[in-house]
Formats: structure tokens, C-alpha cells, sequence
């Protein structure tokens, strides 16, 4: 049976901007770097993919991510900025995100956030650790993420991501990197272990030896300080790897893990619409080239309804550590929790990896620690 969300009209649009000074070692995402000459050509087959909307779409949210939105000119991103005010004209107290280097704030970026209603930034700062951040090819040093946060205090909301896990590293230098973002003040946490994904720099590197991956219980140790330093601080940890001060969670995430429809262009993009979910094309100049000559951006299209949506939606719900409460899963897919999942459900409570809480189902702590290996069993 066809349910209400396969024809929700999005609220969230996510535009993806590929461009980025180097590519990180660690770094699987769709970036392309050294082609600022492609930043025009880019812009001009957004807009021309933005045109088969027919018509502008009022959103709650918008994420500019990457890649390195930052990384375009000033001039350029005002033409981004002026695309995205047209097509996507955003609700009176809409979020409105993009991701940025350190390197790249300054006072002209900040005012030209303001003059959009740019409200929330990500910054990609990694660490504070002058050796973490060599090894993870970041080029920004400590002073400079200080600085952002001076050259951002105008900002309704500022976030910024952590990576832990790094070979060699402490559990000391992880402390010291969570209190010295804490000293800053963000409203906004993203803490991440380091992976090392197939066809990376860093996976040459792995595999020839030179690195050891992190073992679990060291992974464990990192996650666990993390979560008990930020909350100890008043950050609210609502999602596996996301922390909050109260009223600044993330709401574009949050309608991914809802299970709500979105928009999304640019190279690389998916989108879920009208129950379909399509990915455009990976290759930035594969993107343009089709986009320019008047073809589709989108390289997989397939259709996700009934149980198959479904079950996404309960996994992602699960993400969000407040749970959900069987009422609300129903009212949302049309199904009861039971009838999808009843089975799987009272095992992973029996085994101590989801509880029920104030009638929510959601992870427990041990739960949270390995819950990349349950969703397979519920999707």
C-alpha cells in the first residue's frame, strides 16, 4: 500500500559542490581539485538542472556541502547564492547550511553569508593537534579554526567536525582536541571515526602496511569520551555521531532521518522525490558535459515505496538516540512496528541493544557502539 511520504512534496534541497583545493587522504566523497576553470561551466549546469523543477520550491532547509562551497570564488558563490534564492526561496525561519574550510573565512565570506541568510556553518576542521592534521592532509592550523569562530560569532549556529581514530593517536590528544573545541563555544558537534575506504590514498597506504587501523576497543575508548565529555558539557548527543546544545540540532539531517523527501543537485547528488531515489552523475566533467548538452544528470534512478521504505525509515529513525514511539511509526509508514520488524525488535531488546524508554524505542549505549552491524537485520 502506497504511503502519504511517497508524495510529500520536499521541504530540504541539498546542492553539492564538488571543488576543493586538495583531496584529502581519507577523503571517498565527489570532489574534484586544481579545476577552478570548471566553477563557471559548474554553475551553469546547476542552473540548468534546476530549470526541470519548472517552478521555485519553498524549503525549511538548505545544505550546501562537498567537496568545498567555499572554495568558489566570492563572485562565484554570490551567482550560487542568487540561483539558490530564485529556485529555492527559504521559510521565514528556515536553516540555511554550508559546509566551509577554515582557510577560506573571512570577514567579506561572513558578510556575504549574512546578505543570503546563510544561519548555520560546518566548518571541516578535523582537529586541533598539529600532527592529526598533518597526517589527515588537512592544510588549516589551530589558530586559524580560532580565529573562524571570531570571524563567525554573528552566525545563528556553528558547527564543526572532529575526526578520532587517527593511527598513533591518544586518547589524551582526543581529550585535548574535545576541550579545546569546547572552548570555542559551537553549537554544533560532528565526531567521526576514521575510516579507511577502498580506492583512497589512505587505503594504498593501509594495505601496503605502512598503517594499522585503530583497534575496536581503542575506537570504543574514543567514541565513549566523546559522548561522555560533549554531554557532561550540555550538548545533547542525538544521533550516532551528532551532538547539539539544545534547540541546534541539525533540521536538514534530521529530515534525512525522518525519512522525508529531498531535493538535491549537483555532481554526485541523490535526491529522493516523489518515491524515487536517483543519483546524478559522479564525475564533475561527466556532469557538465551532459547537463550542458541538454541530457539528464542522473546516472541511478530506483524506486523505493512500501516495505523497503519502510524499513529505512526505521533504521534511520534509529539513529536519532531519542527513538520514536510506535504511534509515531505508524502515523508516518502506514504500518505498525510490529507487523515490519516485531521479531527482530524483541531480539536486539533481549540482547541488550535497543530499550524501551518512556515508550520510545531507541539504542542503548552498547547498542549505539555497534549499530552499523544491526541494521542489516532490520532492513
Amino acid at each position: 500500500m502506497a504511503t502519504s511520504i511517497e508524495t510529500q512534496a520536499p521541504r530540504s534541497v541539498y546542492i553539492h559542490v564538488p571543488f576543493c583545493r586538495h583531496r584529502c587522504g581519507y577523503c571517498n566523497f565527489t570532489v574534484i581539485t586544481g579545476r577552478d576553470d570548471l566553477h563557471a561551466s559548474y554553475l551553469k549546469a546547476l542552473e540548468m538542472e534546476l530549470r526541470r523543477l519548472d517552478s521555485p520550491q519553498q524549503v525549511d532547509t538548505i545544505f550546501l556541502g562537498g567537496g568545498t562551497p567555499t572554495q568558489l570564488s566570492l563572485t562565484e558563490f554570490r551567482s550560487l547564492l542568487d540561483l539558490l534564492q530564485f529556485w529555492f526561496p527559504l521559510s521565514d525561519d528556515g536553516e540555511f547550511t554550508t559546509e566551509a574550510n577554515p582557510e577560506d573565512i573571512t570577514a567579506e565570506t561572513v558578510q556575504l553569508f549574512e546578505e543570503y541568510g546563510i544561519n548555520r556553518v560546518s566548518l571541516g576542521g578535523q582537529s586541533f593537534d598539529e600532527s592529526k592534521l598533518k597526517l589527515l592532509e588537512r592544510s588549516h592550523q589551530k589558530q586559524q579554526l580560532e580565529d573562524c569562530f571570531k570571524l563567525l560569532k554573528s552566525m545563528a549556529s556553528v558547527s564543526m567536525d572532529l575526526i578520532f581514530g587517527v593511527p598513533g593517536e591518544t586518547l589524551e590528544q582526543w581529550t585535548t582536541d574535545l576541550q579545546s573545541l569546547l572552548t570555542l563555544g559551537p553549537t554544533h558537534i560532528s565526531t567521526y571515526g576514521l575510516t579507511i575506504e577502498k580506492g583512497t590514498p589512505f587505503w594504498s597506504r593501509f594495505k601496503k602496511g605502512d598503517w594499522e587501523e585503530v583497534s575496536d576497543d581503542l575506537q570504543r575508548a574514543f567514541y565513549l569520551t566523546a559522548r561522555r565529555t560533549l554531554t557532561a558539557a550540555g550538548y545533547h548527543h542525538y544521533e550516532v555521531s551528532n551532538f547539539s546544545l539544545p534547540g541546534f540540532e541539525c533540521r536538514h539531517n534530521q529530515a534525512y532521518w525522518f525519512g522525508d523527501p529531498y531535493f538535491a543537485a549537483g555532481p554526485g547528488a541523490a535526491r529522493y522525490v516523489n518515491g524515487y531515489r536517483e543519483v546524478n552523475h559522479r564525475s564533475t566533467t561527466n556532469y557538465i558535459k551532459k547537463v550542458l548538452a541538454g541530457e539528464s544528470a542522473v546516472a541511478e534512478s530506483e524506486q523505493v515505496v512500501g516495505e523497503d521504505l519502510q524499513r529505512e525509515i526505521l533504521v534511520f529513525a534509529l539513529r536519532r538516540l531519542d527513538g520514536f514511539t510506535p504511534e509515531w511509526f505508524l502515523q508516518k509508514t502506514g504500518v505498525s512496528l510490529d507487523s515490519l520488524a516485531g521479531p527482530q525488535i524483541k531480539r536486539f531488546v533481549d540482547q541488550g541493544l535497543l530499550q524501551w524508554s518512556q515508550g520510545r524505542l531507541c539504542l542503548t549505549e552498547e547498542g549505539l557502539l555497534i549499530s552499523d552491524s544491526m541494521w542489516p537485520d532490520l532492513l
